[in-house]
């Protein structure tokens, strides 16, 4: 399809496949996935400030009694609201005697450690700083300067979404080995997704690659562009997401790297116009073998104009177990791919 005519959207958000082939009978995209172009991506997403942001989690896995806690390149943090709902952060280790505050109680907005009382407000306190926190209604992020050793940021590098207030949104969490570029190389290759994922992507064409317009104005191939959405910067792909049997949903989708451990997929046309998926990579740290451990936070930001989408809305308890198990079988696939691309690359055989 040309990169100019995007899935039309029809009278139902489903259609039915015309002409559906069989797996090992879907064109090749070998020769098309160039290892220049998706290295050529990853350089370019690395070179983007991300203002010492990571990814913590969702922001409905801050709860009232219990911190949320993460590992972040092997400093444990917690992160919880104080009595006034601000989100607070900090080292998730105790400053009297070390005890795991992960574990600790909050009470009224305190964090009170469970060994021997020490109670935590969210400000200084007894060796125990806080680090700038953000919540951006999806996701909770914390800034870390001494592990990102770039100049920090206010706020993190959000992706535009759709109004909170007409979406549904979800968030999976998974834990792979290897490092945040090899999730963010994996989701910079859109080539794999009908043959990696049979069961649930079919009719996929990437229709236009970073560099391609820039290509035909004289500029360098890859030259990444002031605007970080649709065009020279991003991957263009139609595909059709599969429900059951011929049911599918085409789309045409565009995926951008907007900072170092984001990749995000936006749908342009076709059902679901708006619609957001952000893939996260946040580095933890290395397990008792010396290797690399990458939490993959996913948010999937659903919107759409159809008078029935606000029965989804309501339903957004119900739906959102099933948006994440969905996400989970893609990425059970698609971190065996980061930690292949990992193993290879630790051991000097990576091809790409």
């Amino acid at each position: 399809m040309s990169p100019d005519r995007s899935p039309r959207r029809g009278r139902l958000p489903l259609s039915l496949r015309r002409h559906p082939v069989a797996w090992e009978r879907q064109r090749p995209t070998w020769r098309e996935a160039r290892p220049a172009v998706i290295a050529r991506a990853l350089k370019h997403a690395q070179a983007r400030p991300s203002g010492n942001w990571y990814v913590v989690g969702a922001s409905r896995d801050v709860r009232d009694d219990r911190p949320l806690a993460r590992t972040v390149a092997g400093q444990e943090i917690v992160v919880w609201r104080d009595a006034s709902g601000r989100l607070v952060a900090g080292p998730g280790i105790c400053p009297h005697l070390g005890a795991p505050l992960r574990d600790s109680p909050v009470r009224c907005g305190t964090l009170v450690c469970h060994w021997h009382g020490l109670a935590l407000r969210g400000g200084p306190f007894a060796g125990w700083d806080p680090v700038p926190a953000h919540d951006d209604g999806v996701l909770v992020w914390v800034r870390l300067d001494d592990v990102g050793g770039e100049p920090p940021l206010e706020a993190p590098v959000v992706p535009v979404r759709p109004a909170l207030a007409r979406a549904v949104s979800a968030v999976y969490v998974g834990i792979g080995t290897c490092e945040p570029e090899d999730v963010v190389a994996n989701r910079l290759d859109p080539w794999h997704g009908a043959w990696f994922h049979p069961y649930s992507f079919v009719d996929l064409t990437v229709v236009e690659v970073p560099g391609a317009k820039a290509r035909g104005t004289g500029e360098a191939p890859g030259t990444a562009t002031a605007h970080d959405a649709e065009g020279e910067d991003g991957f263009t792909v139609d595909v059709s997401f599969k429900l059951a049997g011929r049911l599918v949903v085409p789309v045409r989708a565009v995926f951008t790297a907007p900072e170092p451990r984001t990749v995000v997929m936006r749908i342009t046309g076709g059902e679901g116009r708006g619609s957001v998926v952000e893939t996260h990579a946040t580095p933890l740290g290395h397990d008792d073998r010396g290797r690399p451990r990458t939490a993959v936070v996913e948010a999937v930001v659903a919107a759409s104009d159809r008078p029935g989408f606000g029965v989804a809305r309501t339903l957004s308890p119900l739906l959102r177990p099933l948006v994440r198990a969905a996400a989970g079988r893609l990425w059970r696939d698609d971190l065996a791919y980061a930690r292949r691309r990992w193993h290879l690359r630790s051991t000097g055989r990576f091809p790409g």
